[in-house]
């Protein structure tokens, strides 16, 4: 009686929800992480040499160090997440390893959270809430002058990075009454520019200085570091806020803590930090910032979307045809 042909061994670094784990457990010798405790970096180069597919998440380091000590049948690294920022994509060139992401299904999602925090960081919701919840506290009641905030509607929105997610937030902004503006590598469409009535900048120092809000909503590169640098920082207005969904290295952490806490500008919604976990103390205990544990695509919906995007991506590999979502290093 002929053997069943044995299954590739898919080396799952996180826990991911219950639905996508059985497909792949279906599907392939799934080995996961029930215990959801982050890898280190040992487990990771173990992971690496045993795996036919590594499907790590964002926060895993897939560095040199990992993927130079991976085992010979490891030839797909299917991202768990859209950025591939934490994958050294070079490397994984050299040794002939494919890595795969899952663009688009995140992008309403953390549109989502970065409207929210467009609404929540002027609106003082989040001093608001921890009011109301104080057990010490003792509301007396309306006051015509108490927890005032400020208008977002006619102000101006200045957008760092117009792809997906970016367009997104500013189809959702024009809803509420805010003046898009944008920088880019590239202008978008002409069309695009008229739906959104979009004012594009060349010089993304220029818009920083003319804007009231800046939403931040591009990957992070080596050119998108530091970004919105400290010179870059002390270009917004002080009246200004700053709202971070995409990825905390593109702004200088510890020179924003600074600026707030100087009074240069008027606040910030952050949902993602430069050194994640770690976040900078002055930022965690300003009553003018609202810190979110980067929950921004913390969706089930999108999860399991993610997911699935994942098992599309080994399954096409397998049966020997181009993975979808195929990572380039020139795409980012």
């Amino acid at each position: 009686m002929p053997t069943s042909p044995r299954k590739p061994v898919i080396i799952v670094t996180r826990k991911l929800p219950d639905v996508v784990e059985t497909r792949m457990r279906e599907l392939f010798d799934a080995r996961l992480n029930t215990d959801d405790k982050p890898m280190s970096q040992a487990e990771l180069v173990a992971a690496a040499q045993a795996a036919d597919v590594l499907v790590p998440t964002v926060t895993d380091r897939i560095d040199r160090a990992v993927i130079s000590q991976a085992g010979p049948n490891l030839k797909l690294i299917a991202n768990f997440g859209t950025g591939v920022d934490n994958i050294d994509l070079d490397t994984s060139r050299t040794r002939g390893i494919i890595v795969t992401n899952t663009p688009g299904v995140l992008t309403e999602d953390t549109a989502d959270m970065t409207m929210a925090l467009i609404l929540a960081v002027p609106r003082r919701l989040a001093e608001g809430t921890a009011y109301m919840k104080d057990p010490k506290s003792n509301w007396a009641g309306w006051s015509p002058t108490w927890m005032l905030g400020h208008r977002i509607y006619g102000k101006r929105l200045g957008i760092v990075g117009m792809g997906r997610i970016g367009q997104a937030v500013a189809r959702r902004a024009k809803a509420f009454g805010l003046q898009i503006h944008y920088h880019n590598r590239r202008r978008v469409a002409e069309e695009v520019e008229q739906e959104l009535e979009a004012t594009y900048w060349e010089s993304l120092d220029q818009m920083l200085s003319r804007v009231d809000i800046v939403s931040v909503n591009c990957p992070h590169t080596p050119a998108t570091y530091h970004l919105l640098s400290a010179r870059r920082l002390k270009l917004l207005k002080p009246t200004a806020y700053l709202v971070n969904t995409a990825r905390g290295e593109v702004i200088d952490e510890n020179e924003l803590a600074r600026i707030i806490e100087a009074g240069g500008i008027a606040g910030a919604g952050l949902d993602v930090f430069e050194h994640e976990p770690a976040v900078n103390p002055k930022l965690r205990v300003s009553e003018r910032v609202v810190a979110l544990p980067h929950m921004g695509s913390a969706t089930i919906e999108g999860r399991v979307d993610m997911g699935e995007k994942v098992i599309i991506n080994i399954k096409t590999f397998l049966d020997g045809h181009a993975p979808p979502d195929r990572v380039h290093p020139a795409m980012f």
